[in-house]
């Protein structure tokens, strides 16, 4: 089962039991659970090709499990111990009351951290603004140890690190203020981001859009005044490969459902949860968020696809 597509942060540790260098050069991976052993698997993405069968009906989507956050420990994943059918945002019912990641986007409002969230609330936490191909921006934040790789998994094109807070209390209260103050939306739905990416970017251009937004921002935060979080001015980087989408290439998008039947893609970069994949010499923008919870067969699958007509506009 397809838990999603995520981004080691530059100054995490690599996944292994003995210790190692932080990563310089983070890449995408595919988190895939292996639902008879419960174990994950991890497979790179950029200059591999990914052939695959999704099994069940498109409508078949599973319980993602949850993250347990412990106070004398880093955190650990929980596969859905029923292997219940998803509701809403992605998990069961049961799952879903137990994870306490979800009181996390209200500690500033209820000024209560739970023993096992202190930990991770109580880190240093930085204020993003970022900025997706169709032009739209998203104010949003990232704990200290995900700094770099939260804007690899949102999608972003270009973006600014606005704010550096004491703690995620702080860091929320200052996004809330954003949100009221300059109208910034707090999220950009992933179908949304991917559709955008068939279109031309001038990504130049849109970086330049950015900084200027962001000054607004920092301007706005200065005069506020929010204790425990200090305006500044650091330009994200994004990851390798991002060139590729200012090269004047037809991109469309992906005409099949992920959810159902055969594909095989050889994928050139990923934005996000999406990826830019060839089938057949042809170039596609495949939004891969799509497979979250749903169950797979890897192997040396093909795709087997319509003609389509490159985006004009």
């Amino acid at each position: 089962m397809v838990l999603g597509v995520s981004w080691p942060s530059k100054s995490s540790p690599t996944p292994t039991v003995v210790p190692q260098a932080p990563l310089l050069t983070p890449s995408p991976q595919l988190r895939v659970l292996d639902i008879d052993t419960e174990q994950i698997e991890i497979h790179e993405l950029v200059g591999r090709r990914l052939g695959f069968r999704a099994l069940g009906a498109s409508t078949d989507r599973y319980c993602t499990g949850r993250t347990a956050f412990r106070a004398d420990g880093p955190p650990r994943y929980v596969p859905c111990p029923g292997r219940e059918r998803a509701v809403g945002s992605g998990q069961c019912e049961t799952c879903a009351g137990k994870d306490s990641f979800r009181f996390v986007h209200t500690v500033h409002r209820t000024g209560f951290v739970s023993r096992d969230l202190e930990k991770h609330v109580m880190q240093p936490h930085w204020l993003y603004l970022a900025a997706f191909a169709n032009g739209a921006f998203k104010i949003g934040t990232a704990a200290d140890t995900r700094k770099w790789g939260r804007l690899a998994e949102q999608g972003a094109i270009c973006a600014r690190y606005v704010a550096h807070s004491d703690d995620g209390k702080a860091v929320r209260v200052a996004e809330d203020l954003v949100t009221e103050s300059m109208g910034l939306r707090q999220a950009v739905r992933s179908a949304a981001k991917a559709a955008s990416l068939c279109l031309p970017i001038d990504v130049e251009k849109l970086d330049a859009a950015t900084a200027r937004r962001a000054a607004q921002v920092r301007e706005m935060l200065t005069g506020a005044g929010i204790a425990g979080c200090t305006p500044i001015d650091d330009r994200w980087t994004p990851p390798a490969g991002r060139e590729a989408l200012s090269e004047n290439v037809s991109r469309v998008a992906y005409p099949a459902d992920v959810a159902t039947g055969s594909h095989g893609l050889a994928i050139r970069t990923c934005v996000g949860q999406a990826v830019i994949a060839t089938v057949d010499d042809d170039t596609y923008v495949v939004d891969l968020a799509a497979l979250k919870g749903r169950r797979i067969e890897l192997g040396a699958f093909t795709s087997d696809l319509p003609a389509v007509q490159s985006a004009l506009f």
